[in-house]
């Protein structure tokens, strides 16, 4: 594709509508139409002139502003169907498994296709990070191909323009003044101390001022990049960390999301208000309530794996005892640890005693840690049970088997299998809180004597390396808004034709009121010719009465 040369001589790049030296228009569109397109200063752009190769298409593709406004309805379309149901954070549980039962279970066949469509966890899901990749792509390329060639067009522009040029601005003016020397040089004067950066050449004067605002739109573009680079930033390990971990006193844990480091809950603390307290502070809600929390908080101790010992091994190196309280988090490396929410009482232990149902005595007891549970319990004197089954959270019977619908101990049920001297083969009894069932009728059962419970603490871990890139995001992106919105690139040429008229014409991006403004500002100081707004009909009448009177 060659290059397209105008009248003046100048050789302008092909898809070029305004010439870049004199402003002659060049392209059928542009001699066809009454006000020239300003956007880009009729510059060629790659998305309107290379349209063969499939990088031009490509490029073609993501450099359209509907694809652009297309893939932005897409992302606020798909976070919008991500508020219906609760995001996988908010979700009691831990495993794929638990969280598709618990979509499926809540909100039936559409929370199973929410599940499996991966809106449960939507901002971590392959597809919504693409949809991001390809807005930044979309972004990237549609500022590239307009800001480069309007940065070529506006540092290449000329004082003086072809008639044609002027004539086909929205707002132009032409005529006749008694001293054309002096109406130009009192124009220059008065647009200085309007604050516009002025060049004169050969009776032509070009006042320009707030080009930086062209910019704007680009400035901003380039903030929300970085934004969505940091968005995308979260995906890669260590760089966001966002988990939730429960953990009971006197357990030891590896923390969720840093490797390396362990947690151990030595205690957990209520603290309530006391009445006098509560009085003072809550009145009439304390008697709804009952009692008000005042504070919470988990005793716990950091450790850190020792190099070159084998993960999970006991090989720690302790770091420190901390106090987690609600907005005192426990910090080290990057971390913090939030105390977020807690658990009171909930079973640890169940102590069962094996008795001979005829004469109730005791055969011995042992005793279910149901964190840990054994798969058999030796009782002595040829005496032992197996633990065939364990529910942690019972839930009646699904497909013929017994079903727990979560691993959190909150009415533990087991399947044992009793051994007896007189009973070798064994006897199969199903156990759970106040019910107990058999197969056939046992001579020997397993009964409840006693339980231990604990209190857990809700702890959540978080991380966050991307935070000064999103806030570094969003300051440029307001930096962008500001510059494109308090600011206008205004432009004012007058200059002396070869009859010696005087011509006028004027261009803003956005508030034309102003600029007229400036120019009856211009008219008054110089005496320039009347001007006329081809846009603003009203304008012309008043204007045309004005010159008949």
């Amino acid at each position: 594709m060659s290059n397209i040369k105008c009248r003046c001589g100048h050789e302008n790049p092909y898809g070029t509508e305004l010439c870049e030296k004199c402003g002659r228009p060049l392209s059928e569109k542009a001699k066809k139409s009454d006000i020239v397109d300003m956007r880009y200063e009729g510059s060629s752009r790659r998305s309107q002139t290379y349209k063969s190769s499939i990088v031009d298409k490509i490029w073609n593709f993501f450099s359209s502003v509907k694809i652009g406004v297309s893939i932005i309805v897409a992302v606020l379309a798909a976070s919008a169907i991500g508020t219906i149901f609760p995001q996988k954070f908010y979700v009691p549980a831990t495993t794929d498994a638990e969280y598709a039962e618990y979509y499926e279970r809540l909100y039936g066949v559409v929370g199973k296709i929410y599940y499996q469509l991966g809106f449960y966890d939507m901002y971590n899901s392959w597809w919504f990070k693409v949809l991001i990749v390809m807005l930044a792509t979309s972004i990237i390329i549609a500022s590239i191909d307009r800001v480069v060639p309007l940065y070529k067009s506006l540092k290449k522009q000329r004082t003086r323009r072809h008639p044609s040029f002027m004539k086909r601005q929205r707002i132009y003016g032409e005529g006749d003044v008694e001293n054309t020397e002096e109406a130009l040089a009192k124009a220059e004067e008065k647009l200085k101390e309007l604050r516009y950066n002025v060049k004169t050449e050969n009776g032509a004067i070009l006042a320009e001022k707030h080009r930086f605002s062209r910019w704007g739109p680009y400035v901003n573009h380039t903030g929300l990049i970085i934004f969505f680079a940091g968005v995308l930033l979260r995906g890669i390990p260590g760089f966001y960390v966002d988990e939730a971990m429960w953990l009971r006193e006197g357990e030891t844990r590896n923390i969720v999301g840093a490797p390396g480091y362990v947690l151990e809950n030595r205690g957990f603390i209520l603290e309530n208000y006391t009445k006098d307290e509560a009085e003072e502070v809550f009145g009439e809600a304390l008697d709804k309530v009952g009692s008000i929390v005042k504070t919470y908080q988990t005793d716990v101790t950091l450790y850190k794996e020792k190099e070159g010992a084998l993960p999970g091994s006991d090989d720690l190196e302790k770091m420190q005892d901390y106090s987690i309280v609600v907005n005192k988090p426990l910090k080290f490396n990057g971390y913090n640890v939030f105390q977020m929410d807690y658990k009171l009482n909930e079973l640890s232990t169940m102590t069962f005693h094996l008795v001979n149902k005829s004469t109730e005595k005791s055969l011995g007891e042992f005793t279910v840690d149901l964190s840990k549970p054994e798969k058999e319990y030796d009782l002595g004197n040829g005496s032992s049970v197996k633990m065939i089954g364990f529910y942690p959270d019972y839930d009646g019977v699904k497909d013929g088997e017994p079903y727990s619908k979560s691993p959190v101990p909150n009415n533990p049920a087991f399947i044992f299998q009793m051994k007896t001297p007189d009973k070798p083969e064994g006897e199969r009894s199903f156990v759970a809180i106040r019910q107990t069932l058999e197969v056939e009728e046992n001579d020997y059962a397993v009964k409840f004597a006693s339980a231990e419970t604990r209190n857990i603490s809700g702890l959540t871990i978080r991380k966050d390396k991307t935070l000064y890139i999103l806030l570094l995001g969003g300051l440029i992106f307001m930096i962008g808004v500001i510059q494109g919105s308090y600011w206008q690139h205004r432009r004012i040429w007058v200059q002396k034709d070869a009859e010696g008229h005087i011509l006028v014409a004027a261009h803003t991006n956005k508030n034309w009121f102003s600029l007229r403004k400036d120019l009856d500002k211009v008219r008054e100081s110089a005496v320039l010719p009347a001007y006329i707004d081809r846009q603003d009909p009203e304008l012309d009448k008043q204007e045309q009465e004005g010159d008949e009177k």
